[in-house]
């Protein structure tokens, strides 16, 4: 069990983790899902091939899975344990676990099919001359400011001129928390002194109040409030307050090579749809996050944790692939050129444009 000490340091394992939602979306999102899925099924869309125009029932789609201990962890059990059989069939996976560095390099370099990426991330590689496009549904922000149990401080703004603890620079937890706070007034760059590091380095250093702060994600942010931390601010809502929109803004997506996605169209829509399924049974079902706790890097006996893993994490998972969440990624897009994180706009779109009940 993690133990609190009385002066509130948290003494827990953590494994690494910095993979990177909306509210669960009513019966007629679940039936067009279940249809679309079903039609593509019946259709007869075969296996994928990686970067063949003619899929094959035996060519493997390289996919990511990333590391334990993150949010995109769960994708692999709740797909093969979780959903119907019919969903993946002839659709032929290999499992590629990789943290996002190194995802990011494998999709970059053409040894890994489908991975993930954020706005920021993706748009300085499209500058670079990267042909990547984002085709899919995969986690909101889930990104969540925390402070010790007995700090003074409740705001973000009340962090200005302290010490804040989170990932490397050019990740998309830190990328996005900066856009988020940038809306409301605070430059992470300029007012407060950010601290970049692996998530292991940034919760010893939380542990022994050497920051005041700890911008994480999720599962790690609900295993230190599970110890005793408290939570002042999700990135999630700091965008919404400050926008007026009312979800939870984009994370990550399905991602691949342009060419990947074009030779393989109906596979591409596929997964976007098979994904959209598989977060949606955890808005349905969230007791799954639960049974599979292993998966995200939380141990047996963290029982305080896996009790609220239900309530916490469902919202991290996203079920749309539509003209909303385009509008959040070219908000986000506009925002980054706005704070300096992006020197120039992409010189096209960063996601297909085709929705779950496309091709």
């Amino acid at each position: 069990m993690n133990r609190i000490l009385p002066n509130q340091k948290y003494i827990m394992k953590i494994n690494r983790s910095d993979s990177p939602t909306t509210s669960a979306p009513g019966l007629r999102r679940r039936v067009i899902l279940q249809s679309a899925l079903a039609a593509a099924t019946g259709a007869g869309l075969g296996a994928p091939a990686v970067l063949r125009a003619q899929p094959s029932a035996q060519a493997p789609i390289r996919i990511t899975l990333p590391s334990p201990g993150s949010a995109g962890s769960v994708w692999q059990p709740v797909i093969e344990k979780f959903l119907s059989p019919e969903l993946t069939r002839g659709l032929n996976f290999q499992w590629v676990t990789a943290d996002p560095g190194k995802m990011q390099v494998q999709l970059a370099a053409g040894s890994l099919d489908v991975g993930v990426f954020g706005t920021a991330g993706l748009a300085n590689l499209v500058n670079r001359g990267q042909d990547i496009v984002l085709f899919g549904p995969a986690l909101n922000n889930h990104g969540r400011w925390l402070v010790r149990g007995d700090s003074p401080f409740h705001k973000p703004s009340d962090l200005i001129g302290k010490r804040i603890a989170t990932q490397p620079e050019t990740s998309e937890t830190y990328l996005q928390a900066r856009i988020a706070a940038s809306l409301i007034g605070i430059d992470l760059k300029r007012d407060v002194q950010v601290i970049h590091g692996p998530p292991t380095a940034n919760l010893a250093l939380f542990e022994r109040g050497d920051v005041d702060a700890v911008i994480v994600l999720e599962p790690t942010a609900t295993r230190l409030v599970a110890a005793g931390a408290r939570e002042i601010a999700r990135v999630g809502d700091i965008w919404r307050q400050a926008t007026g929109q009312t979800d939870t803004p984009f994370l990550v997506g399905l991602a691949a090579q342009r060419e990947w996605v074009e030779r393989n169209r109906a596979v591409a829509s596929r997964l976007a749809r098979l994904f959209a399924a598989a977060n949606q049974r955890l808005h349905d079902e969230p007791a799954i996050f639960q049974k599979v706790h292993t998966a995200i890097g939380i141990r047996d006996d963290e029982k305080a944790a896996i009790a609220l893993l239900p309530k916490r994490l469902p919202s991290a998972y996203s079920t749309r692939w539509d003209r909303s969440v385009w509008g959040v990624i070219d908000r986000q897009v506009e925002v980054a050129l706005k704070t300096g994180l992006l020197t120039q706009a992409p010189k096209r779109s960063l996601y297909d444009g085709v929705g779950l009940e496309g091709a």
